[in-house]
């Protein structure tokens, strides 16, 4: 056995390379080299290696029990510089102040329906779409925004791992080559890995998508089965030892026949076998739940769905009273709206740019229509990483699109920290949807001015979402201090009444009563 390497610390990154005995064409396709990790407890942890150009080979790994490890490869085929290898490191307990290593990686909650960290923490998810942050950005660009997304209180930052119909021509390397028996770029990774390790740098999670899958030329649909699968195996061995959490196929159609269902049925048990801890869902088309197709699926641990950037009474009542607000029980995991009105994106049916309070709309509705977890924010800059006013590549609906940072400070992001400071605030994991405490819901009649209200089963904080302002008549009086908080600032004043409630103006505002 080889001698203890340097100490590496809990949920961090021990990583080491190999080299191998001889050249292959294509060591994508030519290669595979597995490293059992053994834990001091005896629990065996497999992943895979991967290469890194000429003869390296790398693993990375992290470690989420304290103590000495050890690790064995093995390869297919034969050679002698990556198979037989062994070793062991110490791990030691986390020290620093990033509450990703104080508190371990995401998982779900015990009741299934909210996430929590390793040592029982709860987490808010607040994410961004920044769907070419990763592949565009530059790094002095890239730790611009991490600062000032962490500064905004968000915590996880969604990203395409690869080229895709948003980033294809624009971009100035690819991740792989080929369209069957591809070849791996590892350059294009080699410089992207510090950008990654960046965003867990900052304390946010990562959640790269695998395979972007929404037309016919995006990997996750081009793609044969087995060049799909050694692909997005390939991503998760290079980074799957970052705190991440995988959105495996990014804007796909995966239910719209029986054939696309087991596609990707196939694609998740093959690239995330079981032992795993870092969890895996993906990212559907607008107005398309998966939950049905995929929900007990061993790999898929929470649904994840996309209102879009419609304005229309049929996609808003699609999120309000739709699948995410009447399946969210048979579905029985975390429920996250991973793409909805982007601030500055132009609706699909006014063409009018959606502005701060459509943000906020769609994410009070998102976050109280099913159980509280979280809720993801875009906007229209951001994720399309321009640097000078222009076209988003093959997305000619957006219009001319003005640069990132012009995304970075806005109004609407502002409603997001708010919005996740307020949820933060209280025992969001469990609220859940509570329309009977209304005792009429004029979103029966126009959807914009529908009311979205949950509560907890003790009824200790009980929240409704007044769109518009007017009026809120209740079947009974709530538990607890009546109270209007503004989504725009955060603020609080007294509400009286009861059981009827006139809001302050006509303004979004969010009525809640908490018994301490």
């Amino acid at each position: 056995m080889t001698a203890s390497l340097a100490a590496v610390a809990l949920w961090g990154l021990f990583e080491t390379e190999f080299t191998t005995e001889r050249d292959y064409a294509n060591p994508l396709q030519n290669v595979t080299v597995a490293v059992v990790f053994t834990a001091p407890s005896g629990r065996s942890w497999p992943v895979d290696a991967f290469w890194d150009g000429d003869r390296t080979w790398r693993v990375r790994f992290s470690p989420n029990e304290t103590g000495e490890w050890q690790w064995q490869t093995s390869v297919q085929p034969a050679d002698t510089g990556l198979g037989g290898k062994e070793g062991c490191f110490t791990c030691v307990p986390y020290t620093g102040d990033n509450p990703l290593f104080q508190h371990g990686p995401v998982r779900l909650a015990a009741d299934g329906h909210s996430f929590v960290q390793a040592d029982g923490t709860p987490f808010f998810w607040l994410g961004d779409t920044a769907w070419n942050s990763i592949p565009r950005a530059t790094p002095e660009d890239l730790e611009r925004y991490l600062a000032a997304r962490a500064e905004q209180r968000f915590n996880v930052i969604q990203f395409v791992c690869t080229q895709w119909r948003g980033g294809d021509k624009v971009l100035a390397d690819h991740a792989f080559i080929g369209e069957r028996d591809i070849a791996i770029n590892p350059a294009f990774f080699q410089r992207r890995d510090a950008m990654v390790k960046a965003i867990n740098d900052h304390g946010m999670v990562a959640s790269p998508v695998q395979l972007w899958a929404l037309t016919e030329g995006d990997p996750g649909e081009k793609l044969p089965l087995a060049d799909a699968v050694r692909l997005a195996r390939y991503i998760k061995a290079r980074w799957g030892a970052y705190q991440v959490i995988w959105l495996l196929g990014g804007d796909g159609r995966y239910i719209k026949d029986a054939g696309h269902v087991e596609r990707w049925k196939q694609i998740g048990r093959q690239v995330f076998a079981e032992p795993r801890d870092r969890l895996v869902t993906i990212h559907p088309c607008g107005l398309s739940w998966v939950a049905d197709a995929f929900g007990k699926e061993p790999w898929f641990d929470f649904v994840g769905y996309q209102s879009g950037h419609g304005d229309g009474d049929g996609d808003l009542r699609w999120n309000i009273v739709g699948p995410p607000a009447s399946q969210w029980r048979e579905a029985d995991k975390p429920i996250v709206n991973l793409e909805p009105n982007y601030e500055a994106h132009p609706a699909y049916q006014s063409r009018q740019p959606h502005g701060a309070h459509h943000v906020r709309r769609a994410a009070y509705w998102s976050l109280l229509v099913s159980p509280t977890a979280g809720i993801t924010y875009g906007h229209n800059a951001v994720w399309v990483w321009n640097t000078e006013p222009g076209p988003a590549e093959n997305h000619a609906n957006v219009g001319t699109v003005l640069p990132w940072d012009t995304g970075l400070r806005t109004e609407g992001i502002a409603g997001m920290t708010i919005c996740a400071e307020f949820f933060a605030g209280g025992p969001f994991g469990k609220l859940r949807p509570a329309p009977g405490l209304l005792a009429n819901q004029p979103g029966e009649q126009n959807p914009q001015q529908f009311i979205a209200a949950a509560s907890t089963d003790t009824g200790d904080w009980t929240v409704l979402y007044l769109p518009v302002g007017g009026r809120v008549a209740l079947q009974a009086q709530p538990a607890g201090t009546a109270s209007w908080f503004d989504p725009r600032t955060g603020k609080r004043q007294p509400a009286t009444g009861g059981p009827a409630y006139t809001a302050p103006d006509d303004q979004d505002w969010v009525l809640e009563f908490r018994t301490r």
